[in-house]
């Protein structure tokens, strides 16, 4: 179909399009049509084809083109309306609806879509009475049984929801939206009459009332009183005897009841709370029949009621009784039988509500409070048994059953007790404790009622959940349940797994009670050997030896056997062998000097010897991984290997002299496996698997020894620059970032730091001429090395060795990428950049030179080439450009948004000029700027005064 002219938008044309939009194969042809219907829509001639396409003889497809044509032309193009057309297009229009009633649902919905429209544009002024006058039109002496009447007062029904539908999805400015929600507001007691008649109308068929629910629920959307509703609804209420009305019914019931404007009304609110608590027979009888789809609407409605005005109910004091009621009848929801989420799907709803209860008792004046406290703090306790009892697992038979998303589900579940658990403890204190705990040692000491395995576990998960985020150091049952936890035969692996992390939960309270560590550490060692444990037995260790580590010198022994023990027989997972290596790192590096070493050694050497058996193997996909794995294990154990801290902690305790940098065990073990390490790269340079990891084992080093590290910088920055020079990857510049940011400033090792940066620079240029669009992660690396060197030892670039220029021109070529990481290091090296030119002569130059240059770059990226969210970061260094060169900053400016249509063509004259008067007043406040740049950016896009800047 070729490009056409006006005239040709005829009906039979129209027609032909449609037909080849849906039953031409050629996807080409397809597209070539829906684009000529699309100019076809906009036209003029549209106002009247689309009548000739709505004829009853047509098929669906061209009547919905026609019904769609129909709203675009009224949404859209309202303006083409002729003068004195109004009257007819609307009489036009509802005669239309009413003739297609019986027709196509589809098409229907879109008359009525556009009938809605137009009321949207002409009332309250034009057409004042458009809701009423509705209501008569589709009127009918038929019965709503008989097929005509029927399909009329489906009709009206669709009409009256797709109104306030149409408000909410159209672009309509707030002030009118205002406007127009007012006026519909202002009908809704004539459309709730009808309404409320069908409902009440024992002969209306169920699709009649679905289309009532479904309008209710519409018009709620207007911020429809409780009060004016309370007829309405009571009609609902009685629908949920009707199971095929009863979840329509349910959502309708909580859409009005969940209205936050409810609360204005109290006294329609105390009239709703005994219409749910009738439901309770209801609910009853669905629990014993099994029937989780009644039991779950009617536990919405009692948690929607009780949720959104929890607060509102609370205050109506002489009503405690009728709000208490509600409580217990949402308890029983929380404590509906069976496990969650196969046999019931109800108690989860209620969660939420017992911390909304939670926090409106605690929030009233203190008499109120003080009252509610003596009725609610039992039921809180029983809360606690409640969901402690759903937390239960099923029996082993019957879990063994279950799918793996219901088992997912259930684990959600239990995180949730678990977070509410915590919260309650906030109300109910060390009293919560002492109850869990004299449970548990009834159940483990009671002989004559033998508990099961899955109340055990419960209880410790009770314990585990609480100890988890709060403080339970002032608790006097902690020293028990650790003496109880060795009793607990774990013959199953959930209540094993519960043991080790709440021992972890523990570890802050063993820390300051190092003598209970006897307890307890010899149930965590056991686990480590048990595969099914690994993730809780290995997290509760290296919780225990970061908290614990200066009072585990007596257990080091049995740590280290056990852990080099299973790290040898690769019984964990390759994340756990890491956590593993961890918990040694904090245990090792709090150990006396002299015995460090040793130990370190000790630990390390199998797996140095491994890596050496490796390193004499030709490379290959299959040893790959374990060099990769065992990189791992030392950059893990190194990263929490900090005798800083130690040494910190000696200092507090008495003052002593501190070691020479050289000893430090780490440095030992680095240097011994120096050449190892060169042997493994010059075998696996061009793998960013191993480069990586070798980058990591000194990155972690790093962190941790800090100025320690100086023994070994000559030889890394060789390795590096070989490892960059073979194969640039991010990591390495990263590794020399943190090289620039803790030795910068150390004279003696000044000269292969700069050696390293100026062999780096060199190479990362040479991928910049070549195209550096394939390596976002290493132009990223390379932007945030350089802003750390102008941090750091920005005399570095006084030097012929180091050329500023040329990573100024990469920054410009930078801000090209999409990648939102690469952009915002671009924008950071800039921001230091700029702050330096008065310093440092060649930036100085360079911006002379090019400043236009970056301005119109940083403009053109303002403008719409980036994400928008990136506005912030260039307004950071539009802000260094403003506070370091102002006079400059004048010129490049509006030299740079002199060209008409740049950077947007949204932009005119008056915005370009106001722009600049802003930015050019701006030198002290960084907030002031952003909102500037934001604001361009907005304008740039055409987006200022919409939702979305709204949203911005």
């Amino acid at each position: 179909m070729e490009a056409v002219h006006a005239d040709e938008f005829t009906v039979e044309a129209v027609e032909r399009a449609l037909q080849q939009l849906y039953y031409d194969p050629d996807m080409e042809q397809k597209n070539v049509a829906q684009k000529w219907l699309t100019q076809a829509q906009a036209s003029p001639q549209a106002w009247h084809f689309c009548w000739a396409l709505l004829r009853p003889d047509k098929v669906p497809e061209i009547q919905f083109f026609g019904a769609s044509t129909l709203h675009a032309k009224i949404s859209r193009h309202w303006s083409e309306l002729p003068q004195g057309q109004l009257d007819s297009l609307r009489s036009q229009l509802i005669a239309q609806v009413g003739q297609l009633a019986s027709g196509s649902k589809m098409v229907l919905t879109r008359l009525c879509v556009a009938l809605a429209s137009l009321v949207l544009h002409v009332l309250p002024k034009t057409w004042p009475t458009a809701v009423p006058d509705l209501l008569c039109a589709f009127q009918t002496e038929e019965s709503v049984t008989e097929a005509g009447g029927q399909a009329r007062c489906l009709a009206l029904l669709e009409l009256l929801s797709v109104l306030p539908e149409e408000l909410q999805s159209s672009r309509i400015p707030a002030s009118r939206r205002s406007q127009l929600r007012s006026a519909l507001a202002v009908d809704w007691s004539s459309v709730c009459s009808l309404l409320q008649h069908l409902l009440q109308r024992p002969d209306a068929p169920s699709p009649v009332r679905e289309r009532v629910l479904r309008c209710v629920s519409s018009w709620l959307t207007l911020d429809i009183a409780l009060k004016d509703s309370e007829g309405l609804l009571e009609s609902c209420f009685a629908l949920l005897k009707e199971s095929e009305m009863f979840d329509t019914a349910v959502e309708t019931i909580v859409s009005i009841i969940s209205q936050p404007d409810c609360q204005r009304f109290a006294d329609s609110l105390l009239k709703v709370v005994p219409q749910v608590l009738d439901l309770q027979e209801q609910l009853k009888k669905a629990v014993q029949d099994g029937d989780m789809e009644t039991s779950h609407g009617i536990c919405r409605i009692a948690v929607a009621l009780g949720e959104t005005h929890c607060r509102t109910l609370l205050e109506q004091v002489d009503h405690w009784q009728g709000f208490q009621a509600l409580v217990s009848m949402i308890m029983s929801c929380t404590g509906t039988p069976g496990h969650y989420p196969v046999d019931e799907t109800s108690s989860s709803l209620t969660l939420t509500f017992w911390y909304t209860l939670q926090d409106d008792v605690t929030s009233l004046d203190a008499e109120r409070q003080t009252l509610y406290l003596q009725i609610y703090r039992p039921v809180y306790f029983q809360l606690v048994d409640v969901l402690l009892q759903k937390a239960c697992f099923p029996r082993d038979e019957e879990y063994a059953g279950w799918s793996a998303d219901d088992k997912e589900q259930f684990r959600t579940y239990r995180v949730d007790i678990s977070d509410t658990l915590m919260y309650v403890y906030e109300l109910l204190g060390p009293e919560l404790l002492r109850n869990l705990y004299d449970k548990l040692g009834t159940l483990l000491t009671d002989t004559t009622h033998p508990s099961s395995w899955q109340d055990i576990e419960a209880l410790l998960f009770g314990f585990q959940s609480i100890a988890e985020t709060v403080d339970v150091s002032y608790s006097d049952v902690i020293p028990g349940l650790i003496g109880l936890i060795p009793l607990i035969t774990a013959n199953n692996l959930q209540l094993a797994e519960t043991i080790m992390f709440t021992i972890g939960s523990l570890a802050e309270w063993l820390a300051d009670h190092s003598l209970m560590l006897a307890n307890v550490l010899p149930v965590v060692l056991h686990g480590l050997s048990k595969p099914d444990l690994s993730v809780a037995c290995v997290s509760a260790l290296k919780r225990i030896c970061r908290e614990c580590r200066h009072d585990l010198h007596l257990h080091t022994s049995d740590i280290m056997a056990v852990s080099q023990a299973v790290l040898v027989k690769d019984i964990h997972k390759s994340p756990q062998c890491m956590w593993i290596m961890q918990a040694l790192g904090f245990l090792l590096s709090a150990l006396p000097r002299d015995e460090i070493l040793g130990k370190l050694l000790s630990l390390v050497t199998p797996h140095i010897q491994q890596l050496e058996k490796l390193a004499s193997e030709p490379p290959s996909s299959a040893n790959k991984l374990p060099v990769v794995h065992i990189l791992g294990l030392l950059s893990n154990l190194f990263s929490t290997f900090d005798l800083n801290k130690q040494s910190q902690r000696l200092e507090v305790m008495r003052p002593v002299q501190t070691q020479p940098h050289n000893d430090n065990p780490v440095v030992v073990v680095l240097q011994q496996a120096f050449p190892l390490i060169q042997t493994i790269l010059s075998k696996w340079l061009n793998e960013p698997d191993v480069v990586e990891a070798v980058c990591a084992v000194f990155e972690k080093s790093l962190k941790t020894l800090l100025h320690d590290f100086a023994p070994l910088v000559t030889q890394l920055c060789e390795l590096i620059g070989q490892m960059f020079g073979a194969y640039p990857q991010a990591s390495a510049l990263d590794l020399t970032r943190q090289l620039v940011h803790i030795f910068g400033c150390e004279k003696d090792l000044f000269s292969p730091i700069l050696a390293l940066l100026e062999l780096i620079t060199n190479i990362t240029m040479s991928i910049f001429h070549l195209g550096s669009r394939d390596h976002p992660d290493v132009v990223e690396s390379f932007m945030q090395l350089h802003a750390q060197v102008l941090r750091r030892k920005a005399d570095l670039y006084l030097s012929d060795r180091l050329d500023i220029k040329a990573v100024f021109y990469c920054g410009i070529l930078s801000f090209k990428f999409p990648e939102t990481p690469t952009l915002k290091a671009t924008c950071l090296l800039f921001t230091e950049l700029i702050s330096h030119c008065e310093e440092i002569p060649a930036v100085r130059e360079v911006l002379q030179e090019d400043g236009k240059l970056l301005l119109q770059t940083l403009l053109e990226a303002i403008g719409g080439q980036s994400p928008r969210s990136l506005a912030e970061h260039f307004a950071e260094v539009l802000f260094s450009v403003s506070r370091n060169c102002p006079s400059m900053l004048s010129v490049w400016l509006r030299e740079a948004l002199l060209p008409p249509g740049f950077p947007s063509s949204h932009l005119t004259t008056e915005h370009k000029e106001h722009f600049c008067q802003q930015i050019l007043r701006e030198q002290v406040s960084k907030r002031r700027m952003k909102d500037i740049v934001k604001e361009f950016a907005l304008l740039s896009r055409g987006l200022q005064g919409t939702e979305c800047a709204a949203n911005y």
